[in-house]
């Protein structure tokens, strides 16, 4: 495999894992990218730009990256908390009335951010064209019964959040995520990522695919527990349900649903914008911007809700809008917050190591929270540290 771009040294072995992973693991497309306190220290990409074509894979090239759209979208709330427009500890109803249909009046805003507000899934899911109409969504969480207390536990909201967050959002500010991401995020920090990829970026976005991992790639270690197993098997599980609030499941390829603001699932970016998203929540990058002060950066990371998720049917942890790092989801270390997206990508800061990470593929695979190819460069990048 022709590994393009380049690492600094020291980070060798980052580049010997990209190269692993379409080696073994099965990879067609893909990057991945680090920075270390404020400055890029991994740069890489090879394969191709669409899962099965023959098209090379070129430094701009972007891709959708799923959930790994949460972390960024989430920046968006924390942002407008930083500036005192958004209260966590205020009722999601004080900024959006409707919502308090379905036994969530006493939902709070950390509450939405955490996966903790009881709606997952709708008890009759959205066409595409609903769920990216921006009207929807928002009526149809906002009517929806609660599947439990909220607050009182917590559930992935997979498709839910996009809706939750764009209509807090809204209501608070008057403006969309999207917006905010492109206007004070993406724009002064020269990101290539979009939540409502503009009609002139189209031509940058590689086209995604499912694949099935190599015969005896060990792309899968490890059988998912029968409980796990049952709960995606189960169309009327809560985990099916919740995956499939969008019915039928996108096209992802479609220009129609990238140009859709969705928070949930449909960013589309480069793993450089990413890992420099990141690296701007803990600190200063190299041009001299961030994003978060330090308090902000803080409240990242800290843990609103933890244990058995009752839609992935393991145990996660989560921050505002961050998945934490834990045996479900492994980052860096147990400092770090971000988001995996399901099939493959990743992306994360570590406040402690100074890293911010970023990993985008084009082939989706059948993983969760935890790609066997994210998670080489993940061990690769911890080794690199430890020697330096």
């Amino acid at each position: 495999m022709d590994i393009q771009g380049a690492v600094n040294e020291g980070y060798e072995p980052v580049r010997d894992a990209f190269a692993r992973n379409f080696e073994v693991l099965g990879d067609r497309g893909a990057a991945v990218a680090v920075y270390r306190d404020g400055r890029k220290v991994v740069d890489l990409w090879a394969g191709t730009k669409d899962a099965n074509g023959s098209e090379p894979w070129t430094a701009d090239t972007a891709q959708i990256v799923r959930s790994a759209t949460k972390g960024v979208a989430a920046a968006v709330a924390l942002l407008l908390q930083q500036r005192g427009l958004l209260d966590l500890d205020a009722p999601v109803a004080s900024y959006w009335p409707e919502f308090k249909a379905g036994g969530k009046d006493r939902t709070l805003v950390r509450h939405l951010l955490a996966h903790q507000a009881g709606v997952p899934a709708l008890d009759r899911g959205l066409t595409v064209a609903q769920a990216a109409d921006g009207v929807s969504g928002a009526r149809a969480v906002a009517a929806q019964r609660a599947f439990w207390e909220p607050g009182t536990a917590h559930g992935y909201h997979a498709q839910t959040f996009s809706w939750l967050l764009s209509e807090l959002v809204l209501r608070a500010t008057g403006r969309t995520v999207g917006g905010i991401l492109a206007e004070e995020i993406a724009e002064p920090l020269g990101l290539d990522f979009w939540i409502g990829l503009p009609e002139g970026e189209e031509h940058r976005v590689g086209r995604v695919a499912p694949v099935e991992p190599p015969a005896g790639a060990g792309l899968l270690k490890t059988r998912p527990r029968r409980n796990v197993s049952e709960a995606y098997a189960d169309p009327e599980s809560l985990t099916r349900r919740a995956f499939a609030a969008i019915d039928p499941l996108p096209d992802e390829n479609d220009p129609a649903y990238r140009a859709a603001e969705l928070p949930a699932s449909a960013g589309i970016g480069t793993a450089r914008a990413l890992a420099r998203f990141y690296a701007a929540t803990i600190g200063v990058v190299e041009d001299g911007a961030r994003i978060f002060t330090p308090a902000t950066t803080a409240l990242a990371g800290t843990e609103f809700a933890a244990g058995a998720d009752r839609v992935l049917v393991v145990g996660t942890r989560f921050g505002p809008g961050y998945m934490l790092h834990g045996p479900a989801s492994p980052l860096l270390s147990p400092a770090s917050f971000g988001h995996p997206g399901r099939g493959g990508s990743l992306a994360f800061a570590d406040p402690e190591a100074g890293v911010g990470f970023g990993y985008v593929t084009n082939a989706h695979a059948k993983s969760v929270t935890a790609d066997p190819r994210a998670q080489s460069l993940v061990r690769a990048l911890r080794g690199c540290l430890a020697d330096a």
